[in-house]
């Protein structure tokens, strides 16, 4: 089973940066496509950035230029660099794998809050 273990939420003033990190407890980290997601509440989880295992990227159009994604193979963890952070970035962030077999797996989410 993998287990996550996510960190670096918190609460920071509008435009400022925030950076969250995610361990991945499985082997074979290299071979999986990494990513998060958010929710913010009251709706539905949304994609916000994945990046092969080959260190492509696909970011959601709201975080572009803002957000930067990246990968330690050896150190299991995927990070997300965030900066000029905007309220509406409040939100629940949940680190994503997706196996070569297509299969899910979902972090249990680290707090973000955005608000002066």
């Amino acid at each position: 089973q993998v287990q996550f273990v996510e960190s670096g939420g918190g609460w920071v003033e509008p435009g400022g940066s925030l950076k969250l990190s995610c361990v991945a407890s499985i082997s074979l980290f290299g071979s999986f496509v990494m990513g998060w997601y958010r929710q913010a509440p009251w709706k539905q989880r949304d994609f916000v950035v994945t990046i092969t295992t080959g260190g492509n990227t696909d970011y959601a159009d709201t975080v572009k230029e803002r957000f930067t994604i990246s990968r330690d193979n050896a150190k299991k963890t995927v990070y997300l660099q965030m900066n000029s952070l905007k309220p509406e970035d409040t939100a629940v962030y949940y680190c994503y794998m997706r196996s070569p077999l297509g299969n899910s797996h979902w972090g249990r989410g680290t707090q973000v809050t955005v608000s002066s």
